[in-house]
């Protein structure tokens, strides 16, 4: 009697796993089911909303770049009437102490204002760049012109300084292809960095050679140099040699490479720490 009893429990507990495992079948099937007929909802609601998320970025970004093109604007003619003011006040200085005094003050307002033009510059590049809206003109030229034209923009700057800023070239025209402007900047950017770098009487020297296929220029400094690990860097922006250095935004260098890319041209770094920096670009020949 109590195996037949035995017997007929384990019949029963069988008989209700089986139904129990029938059941959950049944709602794992439905669950897929279900998903199945969810997940193309869900993909067509998810792609609508990337959708509408990149056109609100699109428009942050075209709108950006019209609020960067009125603000400069509008900084630009400020500063055009600063330096005008600064200009006639020294003109009409006195030649005793006091005007002495008011020759220095309005030599600083247009420094400053130089360099706050500059910054607006870097500022409309870097949105430029982003933009894929990078303007270059080329066209045939003789490059040491340039480069002596970028010396003649800072031999002031250097000798106040007192660092010796020289172009060696051996006087062969250096026909290259290139925006006469934009190449301009990316020497004014490699020769103010070699300037802010390098300490009173050392040197900050131009060379440049020209082969079949291009015009390879280099600007080398007697400068702190860079650290082998900051090398990869230094042509990223807002970078700095020194966390909170604060002699400018660190956006030239990457302004620098991305005009020089732009020609068709590379450009590099070989450093020293302690001994220097030498900044080499290349320029498709003419």
């Amino acid at each position: 009697a109590v195996a037949g009893e035995r017997m007929r429990e384990d019949a029963a507990l069988h008989h209700e796993r089986a139904a129990a495992d029938a059941s959950l079948e049944r709602e794992r099937a439905e669950s897929l089911t279900a998903l199945a007929k969810l997940l193309p909802l869900e993909r067509v609601k998810t792609d609508r909303f990337l959708l509408t998320e990149r056109v609100r970025s699109d428009d942050a970004l075209a709108n950006r770049d019209d609020f960067l093109g009125i603000v400069s604007h509008d900084l630009r003619n400020l500063l055009g009437g600063i330096v005008l003011n600064a200009g006639l006040l020294a003109k009409t200085a006195s030649t005793n102490e006091e005007g002495t005094r008011v020759l220095a003050a309005t030599a600083r307002i247009q420094r400053y204002a130089a360099r706050m033009n500059r910054l607006i510059g870097d500022l409309l590049d870097v949105a430029s760049i982003d933009a894929g809206n990078l303007a270059i003109t080329a066209r045939p030229g003789d490059l040491a012109a340039v480069i002596a034209e970028a010396v003649e923009m800072f031999e002031g700057d250097a000798a106040a300084r007192q660092i010796a800023l020289e172009a060696a070239l051996d006087g062969a025209p250096l026909s290259a292809l290139f925006d006469h402007d934009r190449v301009l900047q990316v020497l004014a950017n490699l020769v103010a960095n070699a300037l802010k770098f390098t300490e009173p009487s050392g040197s900050v020297r131009i060379t440049a050679e020209r082969t079949d296929r291009v015009v390879q220029v280099s600007v080398a400094d007697t400068g702190h140099g860079i650290p082998d690990d900051m090398q990869a860097a230094v042509f990223e922006r807002f970078w700095q040699v020194k966390e909170h250095d604060q002699r400018g935004l660190g956006l030239g260098l990457y302004i620098s490479r991305s005009l020089v890319e732009a020609h068709g041209g590379t450009i590099r770094v070989e450093s020293v720490p302690g001994r220097g920096s030498s900044f080499t670009f290349t320029l498709p020949a003419a």
